[in-house]
């Protein structure tokens, strides 16, 4: 009997040919239906990253002591709140203060305006590395901000009176 089946080759065609067209028309219905639910759409999407942005506004030193104190006006850009955890302030000969461990001003929400107050010297409890130094009129210092999620933010800071 199976000798038979075998020399009858156009009944396996037609099966295998029926087989094939059903085949395509469940993967046709499995796309149609993934597109009509927007499944597809859903997938292809990127993930909704926030993103840490500041900028900065404007600096003031002092007013108390502003040799060794100035206050940056940040405001947060992105679209994520900012929590500020250390600072390195550099002079132009490169000497540095750090501020590891910083409980900075409170978390600085999307669109606010925060403020910094960062202090150097002998007013905060800064490792210095290089040559002690103030904040003098007609300098340029760098401030290098760190926030709770890793994002670095440097700014350029001149003291003019």
């Amino acid at each position: 009997m199976f000798r038979k089946l075998v020399r009858n080759k156009k009944g396996i065609d037609s099966i295998l040919a029926t087989l094939l067209m059903v085949v395509i028309v469940v993967a046709a219905s499995v796309m149609v239906f993934v597109y009509a639910t927007g499944l597809f759409s859903a997938l292809t999407q990127p993930p909704n990253l926030q993103k840490e942005a500041l900028s900065l506004e404007f600096s003031s030193f002092g007013p108390n002591n502003p040799t060794y104190n100035v206050t940056l006006y940040l405001r947060n850009t992105g679209s994520a709140p900012i929590s500020l955890v250390s600072y390195y302030v550099k002079d132009s000969t490169s000497s540095q203060y750090a501020k590891a461990t910083w409980t900075g001003p409170p978390s600085i929400t999307p669109t606010t305006l925060g403020q910094a107050q960062i202090l150097i010297s002998s007013a905060c409890s800064c490792t210095n590395t290089g040559t002690a130094f103030t904040f003098s009129t007609g300098n340029s210092y760098t401030i290098i901000l760190l926030s709770s999620r890793g994002s670095t933010f440097s700014y350029s800071v001149v003291r003019y009176s």
